[in-house]
């Protein structure tokens, strides 16, 4: 068997068609912190003290829309929720906010016991808010 000689992801880095919708949703909507960014590469980089998302702006003019079947890379990123009752809370403002793209409400995963929901962000990138009793 190999030595492991990594730990676990550092951050992960989200192209956006819309910088600010993007950035406001994670911190307005979710609640994460701006920890930095890159006005020259326009960036903003988020946290919610455990996972740090740096998101980039699209160059161009032409949208590619994501296309989980299709693309090579992200398929969707999966957020962890601490309780059942948190994740519904958190649904409960998600699907206020403006530009998200509802997939399903919350519900079983498979048989359960994992909950999950999944959504598109204003920026255009499939999220998945997960609850795991196990």
């Amino acid at each position: 068997m190999r030595e492991v000689l990594t730990q676990g992801v550092d951050h992960v880095g989200l192209t956006v068609s819309d910088l600010e919708a993007s950035k406001n949703f994670f911190v307005d909507c979710l609640g994460w912190r701006e920890v930095g960014g890159k006005p020259d590469y326009p960036s903003a980089f988020v946290s919610d003290g455990t996972t740090t998302l740096t998101l980039w702006q699209r160059v161009g003019d032409e949208p590619a829309d994501f296309d989980r079947h299709n693309n090579v890379g992200l398929h969707h990123l999966a957020l962890k929720v601490t309780t059942e009752v948190n994740l519904k809370k958190l649904f409960k403002a998600i699907k206020k906010w403006p530009g998200i793209t509802i997939e399903f409400p919350p519900d079983y995963s498979g048989k359960g016991p994992k909950v999950h929901t999944m959504i598109i962000e204003p920026g255009g990138n499939r999220i998945e808010f997960a609850f795991d009793p196990r």
